[in-house]
């Protein structure tokens, strides 16, 4: 009879571990069911803009102090051009503003502010989330690691990060990923609830963004193809905390935000686990990001002269060096693809040397090295999902007639 007993026990405690077990996973389940639906809301044209500029208050952040001192922007204002050419049409500067829901644009010309404005709600004060213009951030610490000998271009990234040893990125070199050609297989669509990006943001909001990255598969040979995979960037982040033995926020701090001249207080995303969101966290002001842009134009020297940042790094950030990085090569839709560097885009049609970092929504820093200008414009273009593309390139059409028109 104690036989029976002791076996009724253990089936009946085996049944209370199973349900507990399928308790949690069903908790889990409808936990990223319920991020899901919160981020497909937060893109709704009604709310999109003071959405973007608060971000780093609904969701977890990590704050930044500003500079010591803020650098001084000059100001002359003058007329940028009216008008710009996209795939043969004429349109309006002022247009194009408007179509692309901007909420911020400053356009600097020889270390000058030639026009600054604020629309939709957002003010020269306004927290705006960078979206993928972090990863140019990301790309300026690694080449501060590199130049440090704490980080090897080409060492796998798992010799940095080990957690990355049980997945796809096991073997692939720090370049390759730093050049969005790591062979992994990602789908990018923000559009879809069921994307490998969707699912990132939703680590975010539930666990943790490091371990989902880990389990990545590769579906290609690195080195090889460039697609755009939000992940790299994030791996870019567990090197640099892997190698630097510092929060990505710390190393942002000491090594940039701190020695940019920066006007406010910086804020990074955070996950659950309270790990960075390195691929699109960052948080920050217009001017800041334009400061930023002024930083890449000289080459990495600051406002004092300091070069904080290697200048070979800055010029090998912008200079695609293998076939499948190249600006203008065929795109497999009939079009021009946009180069790609250090975490940074060359346009299809360069002109003056120029490059650019893009985050998704419109966010934009622009530099053209020969005419001396810099762009950065934030944006909440609540269509991004149906007309990305359009926007990007148009947008870069814009870019390249106001530099050429001042």
């Amino acid at each position: 009879m104690r036989t029976v007993w002791r076996w009724v026990f253990r089936i009946v405690i085996a049944l209370v571990v199973v349900g507990a077990i399928g308790a949690f996973a069903f908790r889990k389940q409808i936990s990223e069911y319920r991020a899901a639906f919160e981020y497909a809301g937060l893109f709704e044209p009604d709310v999109i803009d003071g959405n973007f500029r608060s971000l780093y208050k609904i969701y977890a952040s990590t704050r930044v102090d500003k500079s010591p001192a803020a650098s001084d922007l000059p100001r002359a204002e003058r007329p940028l051009p009216q008008n710009f050419v996209y795939k043969g049409e004429t349109k309006t500067i002022a247009d194009w503003i408007a179509e692309t829901q901007t909420t911020g644009l400053i356009v600097i010309k020889d270390g000058t502010v030639v026009h600054e404005e604020y629309l939709r709600g957002n003010t020269a004060d306004t927290q705006s989330i960078a979206m993928s213009l972090s990863k140019s951030t990301v790309s300026f610490m690694i080449g501060n690691a590199v130049a440090d000998g704490l980080v090897k271009l080409d060492q796998p990234v798992d010799t940095y990060a080990p957690l990355l040893a049980q997945g796809g990125y096991k073997g692939v070199k720090v370049k390759d990923v730093l050049q969005m050609s790591s062979g992994i297989g990602f789908n990018e669509d923000y559009g879809d609830l069921s994307s490998d990006i969707v699912r990132y943001i939703i680590q975010i909001l539930t666990g943790s963004v490091n371990d989902f990255t880990a389990n990545l598969k590769n579906q290609d040979p690195p080195g090889t193809i460039n697609r755009y995979v939000s992940a790299d960037t994030q791996v870019l982040g567990m090197v640099l905390e892997g190698a630097t033995k510092k929060p990505l926020a710390q190393y942002f701090s000491e090594r940039l935000w701190s020695k940019l001249g920066t006007q406010a207080d910086a804020y990074w995303l955070v996950d659950k686990k309270g790990e960075a969101v390195a691929a699109g966290g960052l948080n920050a002001v217009l001017r800041d990001y334009a400061r930023f842009g002024l930083l890449y134009l000289n080459e990495g020297k600051n406002f004092a002269g300091e070069q904080i940042v290697p200048a070979e790094w800055v010029r090998a950030s912008v200079t695609p060096d293998a076939p499948h990085l190249m600006p203008g090569r065929d795109d497999g839709h009939g079009g021009k693809a946009l180069g790609y560097g250090y975490q940074w885009w060359i346009p299809a049609e360069r002109q003056g040397g120029d490059f650019t970092g893009i985050g998704i929504y419109g966010q934009f820093i622009y530099v053209n090295p020969e005419r001396r200008v810099v762009i950065a414009k934030t944006s909440a273009y609540a269509d991004y999902n149906n007309s990305w593309e359009k926007m990007e390139s148009e947008t870069i059409a814009a870019f390249q007639a106001i530099a050429a028109g001042l």
